[in-house]
């Protein structure tokens, strides 16, 4: 089943039609119809997936697919013409440039927590770069996997974008199948495996992972601020976020500040009961349920800690005085448990980040920029965000993506279109001018040599610094013409 699919799809793609931009804008309108006319569905099928409201489901979800189908629409022409580089002397009279190329057939593997932004997405990106792209939907969200198989075939062409639903055995036929890219998200343990199924076919993968993104507060910021956008961040999606701040780290004269901030937040965005109000959501499942659970055995609950395995709810809970070996710091919480650790400064901060691996995302918060200097200097990231959370994902221009353990790759706006493109070197010569060439050719002699080194080592102006000296230029003209005519007006006024 899954090996027909992907040769149905490597058909289609062999057709030559996702060439044409004309019909990769048709299938991105197509796409944007079925988020903005199944708005309803969606929203229904994550309400019975996690209990997230509608209201949630349009600002966490699907303005981020509307804004990249809109923007690939928009720059589709300028993505996929031709980028002139740079010139030598020996090329000055030829054509260089770099063509956006399609890949081919790419494999989504999508995940839980958001099942449409994290599938569809990248799925943007692959039909604007001309793919085609096999979706393989998380079966833990049940009813969203099962709505994008519905929806999907009414709106797009089905033999490209085909989606294969089911679990662990569908997903390692899938994996078996050669493709020409494979995008995954999810965890790092998953991430391991189908970067080794990848290594087969030499296949080359984006990892979109995760890990303990750390969280900075300096004792002096603005902490009613600041513990307002954690919280928002951290317990949105009941923590069940890649990018939420997954611990604090802050001085243990700050540590109660930063609590009775938090409490003072949780009962403003929740109410006195969390497990009532309609922004609140829930655990995935049971499994999820269970381990969050575990992992905050041994820690001191500062404010929260209520659950109830029926309904997988856990109340927005906040540790205190947690040590880094606790075991709510050895893996990613992925729930609404804020674990908070005392540092004696910035710079214990920073070591305490470096000897563990590579977050996807840093946050750091402080009105001092000398603090947030030296942990952008002395840390590294997959992303960095200060004074603010989880924000940076919106931004389209920004490229999201982890390294090390937290991924590899980056999508996002054109990000997207070029991590799903093959970037073609192009060279284009006359066959005239033959006589530049003849230094290359035996029998060599070392003033041919000379004479080849010179050309190559001398460069011409980058398209950029062309612009730009032409602007120059025109400026410098119109300057002139501008002073020609006050001379003549002058000189007839006399």
């Amino acid at each position: 089943m899954e090996k027909k699919v992907v040769d149905d799809a490597r058909r289609a793609f062999a057709s030559g039609r996702s060439r044409s931009l004309l019909y990769r804008r048709q299938q991105l309108r197509a796409l944007l119809r079925l988020i903005k006319e199944r708005q309803s569905d969606i929203a229904s099928a994550l309400k019975r997936d996690i209990n997230r409201s509608e209201l949630d489901t349009q600002m966490f979800e699907l303005i981020g697919i509307e804004n990249d189908i809109r923007l690939a629409e928009g720059k589709l022409s300028d993505w996929t013409a031709p980028q002139p580089v740079e010139k030598t002397l020996l090329t000055m009279m030829d054509d260089v440039y770099v063509k956006a190329e399609p890949l081919g057939v790419v494999l989504i593997i999508g995940v839980w927590n958001y099942p449409w932004s994290l599938t569809l997405q990248p799925l943007v990106g692959a039909i604007a770069a001309g793919n085609a792209a096999v979706m393989k939907p998380s079966e833990v969200s049940i009813n969203s996997s099962a709505l994008l198989k519905e929806l999907l075939p009414q709106y797009l062409d089905t033999e490209m974008y085909p989606v294969v639903t089911g679990g662990v055995p569908e997903t390692q036929e899938l994996l078996k199948q050669r493709f020409d890219h494979i995008f995954f998200t999810g965890n790092s343990v998953v991430g391991k495996v189908v970067m080794e199924a990848a290594t087969r076919h030499l296949t080359p993968v984006t990892l979109e992972l995760g890990g303990k993104s750390p969280c900075y507060v300096d004792g002096d910021c603005d902490l009613a601020v600041a513990c307002r956008r954690i919280t928002w961040g951290k317990f949105s999606n009941c923590g069940q976020t890649c990018i939420a701040p997954d611990y604090i780290l802050c001085h243990p004269n700050t540590q109660h500040r930063v609590i009775e901030e938090f409490r003072q937040t949780l009962l403003e965005f929740y109410g006195e009961d969390p497990k009532n109000s309609p922004d609140f959501g829930r655990i995935i499942n049971q499994h999820h349920f269970d381990r969050v659970l575990a992992l905050m055995e041994g820690c001191t609950v500062a404010a929260g800690g209520q659950s109830d395995r029926s309904q997988c709810y856990i109340a927005p809970t906040i540790l205190k005085d947690v040590l880094p070996h606790a075991r709510v710091m050895q893996e990613e919480i992925f729930g609404p448990v804020l674990p908070i650790v005392t540092v004696s400064d910035v710079g214990e901060a920073i070591r305490f980040i470096n000897e563990r691996p590579k977050p996807l995302a840093l946050y750091i918060f402080s009105s001092n920029k000398k603090v947030v200097k030296k942990m952008l200097n002395e840390t590294t990231s997959g992303g960095v965000l200060v004074n603010d959370v989880i924000v940076h994902y919106t931004v389209s221009a920004l490229p999201f993506g982890g390294v090390g353990n937290s991924g590899m790759g980056r999508y996002h706006g054109k990000h997207t279109f070029d991590q799903l493109s093959h970037h073609r070197a192009c060279l284009v010569k006359s066959l005239a001018l033959e006589g530049l060439n003849r230094a290359r050719y035996p029998p060599l002699t070392r003033a041919g040599l000379r004479k080849a080194l010179f050309f190559l080592r001398h460069r011409l102006w980058s398209p950029h610094q062309a612009v730009r000296a032409w602007a120059i230029l025109s400026s410098l003209l119109a300057l002139g013409l501008l002073i020609a005519l006050l001379v003549v007006l002058l000189s007839e006024s006399y």
